[in-house]
């Protein structure tokens, strides 16, 4: 099957998951927050599948395979903003360890989506 949407990958589609589950964590978080970590984790969450989408829409290979490079940018940015918050008290171990195995699932998805892409490209 080739891909005609974005919202057919499912890279994307664990990514809005992922996007969806932190801004389900990030609810319970003290009202102080708001302007910090949870800016900074809802940001980084929401940029890994809008990458993916906008990438996919690019005319070319080469530009989709430079927005799965931020996408995955930010997906390290994320897991750095969740493993601070569970450091310093505001995200449960349990939490943790569910976004991180979800995280760790869509980096070994944009890695071999790079590499499909990469194969296609003129040597």
């Amino acid at each position: 099957m080739t891909v005609q949407h974005y919202r057919q990958l499912e890279v994307w589609q664990y990514g809005m998951q992922l996007a969806e589950d932190c801004y389900q964590v990030t609810r319970k978080f003290p009202r102080e927050e708001l302007f910090g970590l949870v800016s900074q984790i809802r940001r980084a969450a929401s940029s890994i599948p809008a990458n993916i989408a906008e990438g996919q829409g690019r005319e070319h290979t080469k530009e989709f395979l430079h927005y799965l490079s931020l996408a995955r940018g930010s997906l390290k940015e994320l897991e750095t903003h969740l493993i601070l918050s569970q450091r310093v008290g505001l995200l449960a171990e349990t939490n943790l360890e569910a976004l991180l195995a979800l995280s760790d699932r869509i980096s070994r998805m944009l890695s071999g989506l790079r590499k499909a892409l990469r194969r296609k490209l003129p040597k």
